[in-house]
């Protein structure tokens, strides 16, 4: 780098500049050097080339380095493909992954589950990853389209003879201008390049011609959607943006939304079936139970008060209802619920019980116990029961403690701290099956000690259980961030478009004292480029083959032509 970066022109570079801004002489190699000029960003200082860089410049050399972001990308792709190893945790309901992932792959399943990878596109390395990504295009932009910008709207006309000579297109020449004046010879070169729709300006014997310069925006109008389309997909993590759960519906039952202020409620769900003769038509399907049918009619609910509240009942307000049948979905305000499995298996909801004082041979008032969301305390006449666990699918393990397999009230079974007349003055404990083959098998009269033989809870009639015959599994999603990514996208290919189908084409001539130097620039596309400034040559009587524009190695060609 140079410390002094005032051209001869009278132009004053930035600290770095390799070609000057203004007439694009080299201002750091050699004088007679020969070599094609590097034309990337037009020679241009950047931040990331400071010859003595602080601890903030390391950093934005980092994410500036072309490379560094090919690493990050590559990185993230290899890294993205651990979570397609085995399925992701939502891409399943009702199970607990902790003992999915080992009974189902073994204990490469549970290094799987322990290591994370079940939940990697939600991890804080994998969400590192993209914000780096994010971080490398946006620093990269800066530090080239900014400069890039300012050099390109300050060119001279009149560029100086190395850095002509230096060009991959060059051609020089003495043509024979008594016939036709100089002035008459640029204008009739000039018309012939606007032909080919390039915007020409002269000067004092001096020409540029250019077109298509809006290309060379291309590839920052591709980090501007890729940007854009990162911190859509980032946004996701954002409660309510984001959401794509499977959960279950009982026929009659009002379920809660996570993440979002909505209920839906199951309010009635069909299921027909083909009959036999119509299975019989097809081989592979006899002796099946397939249904030609099955839809949910859906109740969507808003929540307009005490949503968060858990010692109040939330105020719900209908605002939605449709029919969800397989490929018509519930649609509200971003929310969907795709209708993608059902269970014909009854689905205890909730059972109406009272405590039974067994001395006195009395019953006292009854309660509902929700087996979805049980309440924190009930009162059965003197006897209030304050819960202190609840296990909707009760289970054991090795060491005897108590634990549940799953959330759906499979074995019902609650723990009571019961207080009462003839109970204790801190409470007794008291364990509760609700199904009698449970009380059975998990001996719960044994469990309970000399309080069964005092109290138990019970329901008085299979009329106060509150079965559902039919449960709808539904799919619901949330993508609020779905148009922010859709926009990023289009940027993004409007950005590959602008660079794929045209070029930034640059054609600059100059004639001093008779002797005629002209020198041609594209970033891609020479080809075409060496047939412009023949076919513009042509139409001023000057015949050459393409390949003698070529420069190789700085040899120009000089030739006479009247």
């Amino acid at each position: 780098m140079i410390d002094n970066t005032k051209c001869e022109c009278g132009h004053q570079n930035h600290v770095g500049t390799v070609l000057c801004e203004s007439c694009g002489k080299p201002l750091v190699e050699e004088v007679d050097s020969n070599e094609i000029l590097e034309m990337r960003y037009d020679g241009v200082a950047r931040r990331s080339q400071r010859a003595n860089p602080n601890i903030l410049d390391r950093v934005w050399n980092f994410f500036s380095s072309v490379k560094v972001a090919v690493y990050l990308i590559l990185s993230t792709l290899v890294l993205s493909t651990l979570g397609t190893i085995y399925p992701q945790e939502n891409t399943f309901f009702d199970i607990d992954p902790a003992v999915f992932y080992e009974q189902r792959y073994g204990w490469t399943g549970e290094l799987y589950y322990v290591l994370g990878l079940s939940r990697t596109y939600e991890s804080w390395w994998f969400v590192s990853l993209l914000v780096m990504i994010g971080m490398s295009l946006v620093v990269c932009s800066i530090d080239r389209v900014l400069p890039l910008y300012r050099a390109l709207s300050k060119q001279k006309i009149a560029k100086h003879p190395q850095f002509l000579r230096r060009q991959r297109v060059v051609y020089q020449v003495e043509p024979d201008f008594s016939e036709r004046p100089q002035a008459q010879w640029l204008e009739q070169f000039a018309a012939r390049l606007k032909k080919r729709r390039y915007k020409v300006r002269s000067e004092n014997g001096a020409l540029m011609a250019e077109k298509n310069r809006f290309s060379r925006w291309g590839p920052y109008v591709n980090h501007i959607g890729l940007i854009i389309f990162l911190i859509a997909i980032l946004m996701r993590s954002i409660p309510g943006w984001h959401m794509d759960e499977h959960y279950q519906f009982p026929e009659g039952e009002v379920v809660a939304l996570p993440g979002t202020n909505y209920y839906l409620k199951n309010e009635k769900f069909t299921a027909e079936f083909y009959d036999k003769q119509e299975l019989a038509e097809h081989q592979q399907l006899r002796g099946d139970v397939v249904a030609s049918l099955y839809e949910t009619k859906a109740i969507l609910y808003e929540c307009t008060a005490d949503c968060n509240n858990p010692l109040k009942e939330p105020q719900l307000e209908k605002v939605h209802e449709h029919d969800i049948r397989v490929n018509s979905p519930l649609d509200y305000d971003g929310l969907m619920a795709y209708q993608v499995h059902y269970e014909l298996t009854p689905k205890l909801l909730g059972v109406n019980v009272s405590v039974v004082d067994k001395q006195q041979n009395k019953r006292f008032d009854k309660f509902r116990v929700d087996m979805s969301n049980p309440a924190d305390s009930y009162q059965s006449g003197p006897y209030t029961l304050e819960l202190k666990n609840y296990y909707p699918d009760f289970a054991q393990d090795v060491n005897g403690r108590p634990i549940t397999k799953s959330s759906q009230p499979n074995t019902p079974a609650f723990i009571f701290l019961a207080k009462g007349p003839g109970l204790s003055a801190g409470g007794e404990i008291f364990i509760y099956f609700v199904k009698d083959i449970d009380k059975q098998t998990f001996r719960q009269d044994e469990l309970n000690g000399t309080l069964a033989y005092r109290i138990d809870i019970s329901a008085a009639s299979m009329e106060d259980v509150e079965i559902s015959m039919y449960t709808s599994y539904l799919n619901i999603r949330v993508e609020q961030a779905m148009p922010f990514i859709w926009v990023g996208s289009f940027i993004f290919m409007v950005g590959v478009v602008m660079g794929m189908y045209w070029q930034h084409r640059r054609i600059w001539l100059r004639i001093d004292e008779g002797r005629l130097l002209l020198g041609a620039h594209t970033n891609k596309n020479w080809y075409s480029l060496r047939k412009d400034v023949q076919w513009a040559l042509d139409g001023v009587g000057i015949e050459i083959e393409q390949e003698a524009l070529d420069n190789k190695g700085g040899n120009s060609i000089e030739l006479n032509h009247s």
